[in-house]
């Protein structure tokens, strides 16, 4: 891909609001997001979690043949009441044999699980349902009645026809996508090279893991979250350290940083106090397009670009970071890289709880699932503390509750909308 085909508009992401609506944040990035990431061609062992960047296009049926999906007895249907189900073996074919044969009229062939059916059969009867006999002039079996025309027969094309699309462009390869590809005879394929991501911190109070505690400091733990969900997405992902609450740092750290990476996340220095030097840098060096977002939590998130580089600022709070992140990075993150838009599916449940919620802006409260002893529905509860700050929250969740900008109030029993972590890429 050329540099000329990655190229952002500085305008492509303007909008006329001081403070978006999630739907509308939302909109706007699905609009404008477009894959810049380059391409290669990969074998098909190494191409799991990849995202593919050129169709995959059946060139033949498959299966290729008419093949029996048993070990038995294959026959023409119409065969049956002239024999009385009595045929005379006159063929016996294996998986893999290539030789092209014809059964003759009210006779049957002995035939094998994914074997090449014979021209003139059309059906299959269970080895275990058949009796075979012997005699003097020859071997013969007994099929039983009351099978159906074309029973337990695998027909050409069943699966995938001649030029149909096996895998689409912007589809991240699973386990069954590569199957498929591979049952197709391809030994490659051409997918997205790993975004390049720039992970830094900010802040004088951050301290790495390992280093002495001091007062009135707290660990990193943003980073190691952050570099764990863009590693599951397949992102290269640089540590560019802990930048401290000095301009001119910050701002020499997301030039140099623009230079070499498609994207730069940054957590904390999200909001415009004095000590957040973030947004200053990027106006410097590029452009903010966005915003102070209408949801809890997570309002104070920037997003701008240097050049060609995205840059997305997250709040500092760790649930805020991972909220917002979820719904807003990740699936930038992905079209980036190549993948279709992804739009997480909620499931309606009853409410485990009662709240009373501000108007105008959305909210997202950790929840998780219990099954009622009453009556076997699963119930979602919310998390009974709040704060953005409370990593504990993440860990004892399993998803989302979203509460809609008009919603002011939740009732225990009113069905509200759930969205599980595994919709968001998080698993285990």
């Amino acid at each position: 891909m050329t540099p000329e085909t990655r190229k952002l508009a500085d305008d492509c992401f303007l909008h006329d609001k001081d403070r978006l609506r999630h739907h509308e944040a939302l909109k706007i990035l699905q609009d404008r997001m477009a894959p810049v990431a380059d391409t290669t061609e990969l074998p098909l062992l190494q191409a799991g979690g990849k995202i593919l960047s050129q169709p995959v296009i059946a060139p033949r049926n498959i299966p290729a043949f008419d093949n029996s999906a048993v070990d038995g007895y294959a026959y023409a249907y119409a065969d049956f009441e002239r024999t009385g189900g009595f045929f005379p073996l006159t063929a016996r074919i294996a998986a893999g044999d290539t030789d092209d044969i014809e059964l003759p009229g009210l006779s049957a062939a002995r035939i094998f699980t994914g074997a090449r059916m014979p021209s003139g059969a059309d059906t299959i009867a269970m080895q275990e349902d058949c009796e075979p006999h012997s005699q003097e002039d020859g071997n013969f079996i007994v099929i039983p009645g009351g099978l159906k025309a074309g029973a337990n027969c695998r027909r050409a094309g069943e699966d995938v026809t001649k030029g149909e699309t096996v895998a689409e462009t912007g589809s991240r390869l699973r386990a069954q996508d590569l199957a498929a590809i591979a049952s197709t005879g391809a030994a490659s394929v051409s997918v997205y090279k790993p975004l390049r991501v720039g992970l830094l911190s900010s802040g004088n109070e951050i301290l790495r893991p390992g280093e002495q505690f001091v007062n009135g400091r707290v660990y990193d733990s943003n980073h190691f979250m952050l570099a764990d969900m863009l590693e599951k997405l397949g992102c290269d992902v640089t540590d560019l350290g802990i930048a401290p609450d000095q301009v001119e740092v910050v701002s020499d750290t997301l030039k140099s940083a623009a230079a070499d990476h498609d994207v730069i996340i940054s957590s904390g220095g999200a909001s415009k106090g004095e000590e957040d030097h973030f947004i200053t840098a990027l106006e410097k060096h590029g452009k903010r397009h966005l915003w102070q977002l209408a949801v809890k939590p997570g309002r104070p998130m920037c997003f701008g670009q240097v050049g060609n580089t995205l840059c997305f600022t997250l709040p500092g709070n760790p649930v805020a970071a991972f909220v917002c992140f979820l719904l807003y990075v990740r699936p930038c993150l992905l079209r980036l890289g190549g993948a279709k838009w992804q739009t997480p599916s909620r499931y309606w449940l009853k409410a485990g709880f009662s709240i009373r919620s501000k108007p105008d802006r959305r909210e997202f409260l950790r929840g998780y699932l219990q099954e009622n002893a009453d009556d076997g529905h699963t119930i979602v509860h919310k998390f009974n503390r709040d704060g953005s700050g409370l990593i504990t929250g993440l860990r004892e969740s399993s998803g989302l509750i979203e509460i809609p900008e008009e919603t002011t109030s939740v009732e225990a029993g009113e069905m509200v909308r759930f969205i599980p972590y595994s919709e968001l890429g998080i698993t285990g």
